[in-house]
């Protein structure tokens, strides 16, 4: 099947040119022609073929396209799927996806009224978009009298804009889509034009090929729970997945194996290829969750926070740099900031302009608060929308990952107090002893009583946790899943500055991710010491003084851990404490001849 978009200026002829096409290849429903014929009889028009597609009342009555329609048919025995794309200016969001789902393209260009500036945008679309298999057609031939002059004039005007945008269309052809002409056989009424029909152009474009071969990439579209199974969905953008292979969970960086690959409504080949949508089990339960992208180890995608973007400015206020922002690759969805606009082009003229506005296009730098797993064009999918709050402003490509790790203005000065120094002075080493656990399991009460019993004893110590933390330097994050994972970074990191100074910091925090746990791991290096507090989760429902657990059941607190949010135990903490059963005074005891024994200064003989 190939995917085909058809694009032009309002009342260009899109729809009539789609039901023409259908009625042409004997693709409309049975009683569709007399439907069409009574509709139109009844608004005292001609045949209107466009009443084809618009189904909502509102394009009837106005006689425009307001969402993308998708219809199907068949000519020498090849299914095309078709997108209605809108025309009007105030729809060109809802042509951007439609395009964007699209093999090739159909521009369509009312010969009576030549190249106009919406045209000019939706060819600059279709460059942005990559689509290179783009055949022209030249409408409404019989309101020109099927002229030949009034072709050649709109046929060099629009050749010469596309190869402005480096794009070369595969024919120019005059059709009339009210009267049937050049769709599917040549027009007696235009016998000077030799050149293939639009059908006939179609059949000889490629839908895109399976990429197979390609580096594995599914963005995940959701994680479904089956009593103990955890059921991972997404489509194979790219490569193949097979039971058995080692993947990789980007951007946390999380390894598993594939246990098993689901197919609805029957089991199919332990194999998926590039195109379908499946499921897919794990052996080992890493956390996986909706927008992370799976790739094979060894053939992750660039990790990093800024990217360079191409966008299409889709709203009516301009964007304003250092703005916040959101974007979008498919489930993936991440907060960030427009860190610089580089370059605005005026899409009708193709010049650069000194401000932004609505239609114009942005080459932009754009900064994410945290690690994201990127794509170019030239490696995968690269395809991107922009959102403020809830309204789509701009889509576009990703040009750059901007690789900040060999070109940075960040030079560390070397201490000159080193570590051992101020060991020898404290009397101790530093350390950060990560407390983990469920709300109530008792973490902020322990770590308060550690830090009381190892100050009596003159030693240099402190507690990081959610209040003091929140407060101050995450005051700017909410709850969100990627506010989370960058409250949990910035924490480790601190917590490693602690540690290199000396001080004993006691990091007192959920953490429900392996994933970020690990980072902060990362960060402080061999003075990281990983505490899990075990209780199970009645338990800690019975401590909850504050009744937040009672919240979560009664749907008063979204993502809550442990009841609408998954917590990953460690697997092999460095200290376990049972706080569940054990006293508070046994953990407190054990606690603190850990710690005493972990910071102790080696014996010097």
């Amino acid at each position: 099947m190939l995917a085909i978009v058809i694009v032009g200026h309002v009342d260009h002829g899109k729809s009539t040119l789609i039901g023409r096409l259908l009625y042409e290849t004997g693709s409309l429903p049975d009683g569709k022609f007399d439907e069409i014929l009574a509709s139109s009889k009844r608004r005292g028009v001609p045949i209107e073929w466009s009443f084809v597609l618009d189904a909502l009342q509102a394009e009837r009555d106005q006689a425009i396209t307001i969402d993308t329609t998708r219809v199907w048919f068949r000519h020498d025995g090849r299914r095309y799927a078709i997108i209605d794309a809108p025309g009007h200016r105030q729809f060109i969001a809802n042509m951007l996806s439609g395009a964007a789902e699209a093999d090739a393209a159909i521009l369509l260009v009312d010969v009576t009224e030549g190249v106009s500036e919406q045209t000019r945008r939706h060819a600059y679309l279709l460059g942005l978009l990559g689509i290179e298999q783009v055949v022209v057609a030249i409408n409404k031939m019989d309101a020109a009298d099927y002229d030949r002059k009034a072709y050649k004039r709109v046929a060099a005007e629009i050749r010469a804009h596309l190869a402005e945008l480096g794009i070369t269309p595969a024919a120019i052809v005059p059709i009339s889509a009210r009267e049937g002409d050049s769709l599917i056989a040549r027009s007696p009424r235009m016998p000077w034009y030799t050149g293939a029909t639009i059908v006939e152009m179609l059949a000889g474009f490629t839908p895109a090929a399976p990429r197979t071969d390609a580096p594995l990439r599914l963005r995940v579209q959701d994680v479904y729970r089956f009593g103990t199974r955890r059921i991972i969905a997404g489509r194979i953008e790219a490569g193949r997945l097979a039971q058995g292979d080692v993947i990789a969970v980007a951007p946390a960086g999380t390894t598993a194996r594939v246990a098993s690959i689901e197919r609805w409504p029957e089991p199919g080949p332990p194999v998926a290829l590039a195109g379908e949508s499946i499921g897919f089990t794990l052996e080992t339960p890493v956390y996986v969750d909706r927008g992370d992208l799976i790739t094979h180890v060894g053939e992750a995608p660039a990790r990093a926070p800024a990217f360079d973007v191409a966008l299409f400015w889709l709203a009516e206020e301009p964007p304003v740099p250092g703005e916040r922002l959101r974007v979008q690759f498919g489930p993936t969805e991440a907060r960030v900031s427009l860190e610089a606009i580089t370059r605005v082009i005026d899409t009708r003229s193709l010049e650069t302009t000194a401000a932004a506005s609505q239609y114009t296009v942005l080459e932009a730098r754009l900064r994410s608060t945290a690690l994201l797993a990127l794509d170019t064009r030239e490696t995968g999918s690269a395809r991107c929308v922009i959102l403020r709050g809830s309204e789509v402003v701009a889509g576009g490509t990703v040009r750059a990952i901007v690789d900040e790790t060999r070109s940075s203005n960040l030079t560390p000065h070397a201490h000159l107090v080193s570590r051992d120094e101020r060991a020898e002075r404290r009397g101790h080493r530093g350390a950060v002893l990560w407390m983990t656990g469920l709300s109530g399991s008792g973490k902020s009460t322990l770590a308060m009583a550690l830090e009381r019993r190892l100050f009596e004893r003159g030693m240099n110590v402190y507690v990081l946790d959610g209040d003091n933390i929140r407060a101050g330097i995450n005051r700017d994050l909410g709850f969100s899943p990627d506010d989370r994972t960058e409250n949990i970074r910035r924490v480790g990191e601190v917590a490693a500055l602690f540690a290199d100074a000396g001080i004993i910091t006691i990091a007192a925090f959920i953490s429900p991710l392996a994933r970020d746990r690990q980072t902060a791991r990362e960060a402080a290096g061999e003075a990281f010491h990983e505490i899990a507090l075990s209780a199970d989760l009645a338990a800690c429902e019975a401590r909850d003084v504050k009744g937040l657990y009672a919240r979560a059941r009664r749907g008063e607190i979204a993502e809550f851990t442990g009841i609408s949010a998954p917590y990953e135990a460690p697997e092999h903490p460095d200290l376990l404490l049972d706080t569940g059963t054990d006293s508070f005074e046994t953990n407190l005891e054990r606690l603190v001849e850990y710690t005493l024994a972990q910071t102790a200064l080696p014996i010097r003989r």
